[in-house]
This record gives structure tokens, C-alpha cells and sequence, in this order.
């Protein structure tokens, strides 16, 4: 039988999952449920059903999986709390700080109907979770070091967005490569925010906008680009379209550690990611996410869980006898 999932929400995340879903065959699209016109929706899949959001209730025994596909700012915090009266579900929330609050929000409505959650499901969080627990554990005399990019960050994007004046945005995060390599190199350096990152701004601005002003706000705005060294170029739509259209991103995890009685060897442990589609690959670790949360809930188990709760072998759709033989 296959798993049946929902997408709730339309947008870059919801048609990566679409297209992930399409890539497992022990999954099918059940339904996409969406807060627009449903008429306007497009999906990929051939008479894929579409809903408006607020029939979701309604389709409960027809999904086994709901993926809530909004983002972390105000949807997610409200979502998943909301439809896991219903649906085991899983999200994507992002907002590291208020996790644990998520969290707990999401535990107690799951528990109190008796249905599953999985949140902050991606790749960070998500998978470079994983590997900063992994390494962490492993190497317990060290450094943890994670660095972004080069990749668009779609929130700083829309940060710039929000400024007056300003027509379109892309902003780029990027790594310093001089502390990256120190930390490879095992020196577990101390490295302040503006040290380890750098942030690329491509703006398109108004006719008539007071560049000056754009500028000064984005390198003053607090909790986005203040704590950095920013760099702004005005550029005109058509080159924003022609060089900027994709979401590429990417990152790496390192752990600098020491063992021996002495501490007298050094070790890096170091796990990387390129991705030529953010939204794309967060979908596909979602996707296998949402085969371990259908498993663990045909096992009776309720309430929230993150990725750091779930063992391995509950993503893949080999059996266990295989997973041995081959991956060993």
C-alpha cells in the first residue's frame, strides 16, 4: 500500500515535494491543499486533486502524511499545531531559537488526540543536525562549526524586499574562506559572526529611489546584516532574471577535535552539501521523513519528534535485512 500525502501549500517547497513524492514509489499524492484560488493552482501531477486549505479536515482518512509547506515566520507556528488534530504531520520550521517552543506546541496537540509529528525537517535543521550530534558525541574534546553558502537565503531576500524603494532582491550568503580553512586545518579557531560570513546583496530598485538610503538600511538592519561585512549592487531586473533566477545553497558541518590520553591527535570531521535547489532538496528530506513518520505511527506512537529522534533506518524504503547487507 502506498503512503498518501498531503501537501499543504503551494509554493517552491510544495512542488519540490510534489516532484519527491513522484520519485518514491511507495508514495502517492493524495491531495494538494491550498489557501488560494484552487483554480489557479497548477500542479505537475495529471488530475492531482486540489483543495482549498479549509476543507483539509474533510480529507483526514485520505492521508496518511500532511506536509505542511508554509513558511516559519507565521504559518508554521499556527499550522502544525492546528492540523496535527488531525493528520500526523511534519514541517520545515526554521527558526532555530523557537524550536523548543514549537516544539512543545506541536507535543501537546498531537498528544491530545493521539496522532505524530516531525518539525524542523530539512537540512539545516535537518541533516546538519545530525551531523553536529554525530561528531559532537564522537569527538566530545572540540569545536562545532557550521558555515552557509555559497546560497541565496530566501529570508534575508525578502528582508531586502520589505525595504521602500525596493522592487526585487536576492542576497547571498557566503563563507570566509580563510576561516573555513583554518578551521579544516584543525586550529579550532574563535570566530566572531562577521568572521565566518559575508553577505551579497543584488538589489532592483524603484525609479527614482534614494539608493543611498536603500544601502544604509540593509547594512543597518539588525539580526539580518548588521553583525556583517555587506556588500550592495543596484542592478536592473533583466539582469536579476538572467543571473540570479535559481535558489542554489549549500553549507558545511565541521567538528575540530583532540583524543589520547594527552589530547596529542587531531581530528576534523567535516559533512558538506551543495545544492543547485534549496527548496528542492529540503523537500526530499522531508519526503523520506514523512516514510518514518507514517512507520512510527502505524506503531501507535504519538506526539513530536524532531530528526534527532529517528532512527535511520525508519527513512529508507529498503527492509531492514537489505539495509545491512548493503549499507554496512
Amino acid at each position: 500500500m502506498s503512503i498518501r500525502i498531503g501537501i499543504m501549500g503551494y509554493g517552491n517547497l510544495g512542488r519540490g515535494v510534489e516532484c519527491a513524492v513522484r520519485q518514491n514509489p511507495d508514495m502517492e499524492l493524495a491531495a494538494i491543499f491550498t489557501r488560494r484560488d484552487p483554480a489557479g493552482v497548477h500542479p505537475l501531477t495529471p488530475g492531482a486533486n486540489v483543495l482549498p486549505a479549509e476543507k483539509a479536515e474533510a480529507m483526514k482518512d485520505a492521508v496518511d502524511v500532511l506536509i505542511l509547506c508554509g513558511g516559519s515566520a507565521t504559518d508554521l507556528p499556527a499550522q502544525t499545531p492546528h492540523f496535527a488534530q488531525w493528520f500526523t504531520v511534519i514541517d520545515s520550521f526554521d527558526t532555530h531559537a523557537r524550536i523548543p517552543e514549537h516544539f512543545a506546541a506541536v507535543d501537546a496537540a498531537a498528544r491530545a488526540v493521539g496522532t505524530l509529528g516531525i518539525i524542523s525537517v530539512g537540512w539545516d535543521p535537518g541533516l546538519f543536525s545530525l551531523n553536529r550530534a554525530y561528531a559532537a558525541a564522537v569527538l566530545p574534546q572540540g569545536e562545532s562549526y557550521t558555515f552557509w553558502g555559497k546560497g541565496v537565503s530566501q529570508g534575508h531576500s525578502d528582508a531586502i524586499r520589505r525595504i521602500e524603494g525596493v522592487l526585487d532582491a536576492r542576497q547571498y550568503t557566503i563563507p570566509v574562506e580563510s576561516a573555513l580553512a583554518a578551521v579544516r586545518a584543525g586550529s579550532q579557531p574563535t570566530l566572531t559572526t562577521r568572521q565566518k560570513h559575508t553577505r551579497e546583496c543584488f538589489v532592483v530598485a524603484a525609479p527614482g529611489a534614494d539608493l543611498a538610503r536603500i544601502e544604509r538600511e540593509i547594512k543597518q538592519m539588525p539580526n539580518y546584516f548588521a553583525d556583517y561585512d555587506t556588500t550592495v549592487h543596484f542592478i536592473t531586473a533583466q539582469q536579476l532574471a538572467a543571473g540570479h533566477a535559481g535558489l542554489p545553497h549549500g553549507g558545511t558541518v565541521l567538528r575540530s577535535g583532540r583524543t589520547g590520553w594527552e589530547n596529542e591527535h587531531s581530528h576534523v570531521v567535516e559533512y558538506s552539501l551543495k545544492l543547485d535547489s534549496n527548496p528542492e532538496f529540503t523537500s526530499s528530506v522531508i519526503v523520506a521523513y514523512a516514510r518514518a513518520a507514517y512507520r512510527l505511527r502505524q506503531a501507535g506512537e504519538t506526539g513530536c519528534r524532531t530528526v534527532l529522534d529517528i532512527a535511520p533506518a525508519l527513512l529508507s524504503p529498503l527492509p531492514a535485512d537489505e539495509l545491512r547487507r548493503e549499507l554496512l
